[in-house]
């Protein structure tokens, strides 16, 4: 069904992504104009082992457990002929963030130094979980689900595997099969995979070939020696610039960014130019969905040539708003504090 290739299929340039061992990091100025999705060839990568070339033909999906009266196997075509719907959803990785601990905050965390690219937004399409479980005859005792990848063992742990909840699973997730209106590419999960949208990206598994379905809670390394206390992704805001990027002085220029929360949508974003010493609301533009993000912009003029920090604030309909630091997390996740953006204005 599948065979070893390189960690990751997909080209990447240097201009748009940063590497850190198998996976890739979107830089953020490459999504200046890109519009709302951020386009295949720039979506991040996550992988625990490497990207696996599956054959469709010969793919099935299996639904079984004591949570279900009709287990039994699914195949590419019987998917992709059920009632499908299309979302705009982020999946976002829970270390995005993580090397802010260290250059921010002075607390380093172990793991990928991930900046702030490992998120992107795209339009899925695919079966609703939840008419995938109904079809399997789902009991009403059913509690929790166990969906496992295809991608091959990581280290001693087995396949990657995350628990998601049935009350989750029966509101909004997608098992998917395309992207941006394209079958799935390899890295991003083919043929099928799930988006949990709001949920830390480890529970959107890639590669989906088995659900079990339990009458119990259930556990997995996922849940319990990776990623434990980690689930619905905070608020967090990017400016589309380079670290360090180059502005002159006495020119107008537009910031734009985009801010997120796996609790509901942005209603305010607020961005400084000076450090945070002064505030001013950005305005809105594009979409404004709650499992996605809020692009924005505001104008600045900068008078004076010399470093500068950009910092931009959101709130979600929750009434959670960034804060300016953020409490240590040992693994590095959910670094979800206003970040200081460095750039240099110079003479023109």
């Amino acid at each position: 069904m599948e065979q070893a290739l390189a960690t990751i299929v997909k080209p990447l340039p240097a201009h748009l992504f940063t590497v850190h061992d198998g996976s890739a990091e979107m830089r953020w100025e490459a999504m200046a104009g890109q519009g709302y999705h951020t386009p295949i060839d720039r979506f991040f990568v996550r992988n625990h082992t490497y990207t696996p070339r599956i054959d469709s033909p010969t793919w099935r999906l299996r639904l079984h457990g004591a949570g279900l009266r009709c287990p039994g196997e699914y195949d590419y075509g019987q998917l992709r002929a059920m009632p499908s719907r299309t979302i705009d959803a982020a999946i976002e990785c829970a270390g995005n963030g993580r090397r802010l601990y260290a250059t921010q905050q002075h607390n380093p965390a172990p793991g990928a130094q991930w900046g702030l690219g490992a998120i992107g937004v795209a339009r899925w399409r695919g079966v609703p979980l939840s008419y995938l479980l109904r079809h399997a005859g789902l009991r009403p005792d059913a509690v929790d689900l166990l969906p496992s990848g295809l991608d091959a063992p990581f280290e001693d742990y087995g396949h990657v595997r995350r628990p998601l909840p049935v009350d989750k699973a029966m509101a909004d997730v997608l098992v998917a099969y395309e992207m941006n209106g394209r079958p799935l590419p390899p890295d991003h999960g083919f043929p099928v995979r799930l988006v949990v949208p709001g949920w830390v990206g480890i529970a959107s598994i890639k590669w989906l070939g088995d659900i079990e379905v339990a009458t119990r809670e259930l556990t997995s390394p996922w849940n319990t020696v990776f990623y434990r206390d980690v689930t619905i992704q905070p608020v967090k805001s990017a400016f589309e610039l380079a670290w360090n990027a180059r502005l002159v002085a006495g020119r107008p220029h537009i910031l734009h960014g985009r801010s997120w929360s796996g609790r509901g949508r942005i209603v305010r974003v607020e961005v400084s130019v000076d450090g945070g010493l002064s505030w001013r609301l950005a305005a809105h533009h594009g979409p404004h969905l709650v499992s996605a993000w809020l692009p924005w912009h505001i104008g600045w003029t900068p008078r004076r040539p010399g470093p500068y920090e950009l910092m931009a604030r959101a709130t979600d309909e929750t009434g959670e708003t960034q804060p300016l630091t953020t409490p240590h997390h040992a693994f590095g996740y959910h670094f979800d504090a206003v970040v200081r953006h460095p750039v240099s204005v110079v003479h023109g």
